[in-house]
């Protein structure tokens, strides 16, 4: 009798923890999309998306900048979890913009296409995302370094990588609604190099990210391991035939405080009484 109640706790466990890694609906539903590039769900192995977005915690409904979104991989599945009540802004650097039509019109076949009809493609400066509504989530995979370290079309003249990063960091704590996400996705740099070789070998150590959006005002409410991976030991380029596509990233979770707002208007009549 015990062994068989101990049985049955064991396999309710097992269900429960199944359960609670599985992606909601929506979520899988979007993963699945028929409707997806070849070449995005060949890489869904490496790249996560389901784990990714239930760390994140979109759902329908949300508004969500996509911050250099590349050639769309996450902003397709944004635009199927949100659906038609929630809105994808795709936004690109005026800088990024200006170095080719290659950074920009995978983002326009997106938005000409019947199927993506919630998103919109942004060209803004680095302290303007653009968004017309508060924002549920401001997103950015593997990028931060490329600001930070001025890596070529990235770079804005009389501007240093670090404070663009910090501009960036501002415009979206100023984008997101109170109680908002902002997600930062990047390739892992040795311990205690900072941001020192996110120009070489386009690598940034988590704690840089962390020090700069804690700046601006977000709270580190999260980190995933999803895209850890042990092998990498941060000394080579992200580029490297041996690495590439495999090397150890890290996924930080910020969140805009709920009572921000409340806190800014009391601090703005204490100094206007």
């Amino acid at each position: 009798m015990k062994r068989a109640l101990v049985s049955l706790i064991l396999l309710n466990a097992s269900m429960l923890a199944n359960a609670a890694s599985s992606p909601p609906a929506f979520i899988a539903a979007a993963v699945a999309d028929s409707a997806r590039p070849l070449a995005d769900t060949q890489v869904d192995n490496a790249r996560k998306p389901a784990e990714l977005l239930a760390f994140a915690g979109i759902k329908p409904g949300d508004k969500v900048a996509d911050f250099i979104p590349g050639g769309g991989y996450f902003t397709r599945l944004f635009a199927r979890v949100v659906g038609p009540k929630g809105h994808v802004f795709a936004v690109i650097p005026q800088s990024l913009a200006a170095s080719g039509a290659k950074r920009v019109d995978p983002i326009k076949e997106i938005t000409a296409s019947a199927d993506y009809r919630n998103v919109s493609l942004l060209i803004q400066p680095y302290d303007d995302l653009g968004a017309d509504m508060p924002l549920d989530m401001v997103w950015t995979s593997q990028n931060y370094h490329d600001v930070y370290g001025e890596v070529g079309p990235f770079a804005v003249a009389g501007v240093s990588g670090t404070e663009e990063a910090a501009r960036f960091d501002a415009a979206a704590f100023k984008a997101l609604k109170p109680g908002g996400v902002f997600i930062v996705i990047d390739h892992a740099a040795k311990a205690g190099s900072g941001g020192a070789d996110a120009k070489t070998l386009h690598r940034i150590e988590a704690e840089t990210v962390i020090a700069q959006a804690k700046a601006v005002g977000f709270v580190l409410e999260g980190r995933s391991e999803v895209l850890a991976d042990a092998q990498d030991d941060h000394s080579k380029l992200i580029f490297a035939p041996e690495i590439k596509g495999h090397t150890d990233k890290f996924v930080l979770k910020f969140r805009k405080p709920k009572m921000y707002t409340f806190l800014q208007n009391k601090h703005t009549d204490q100094r206007n009484p």
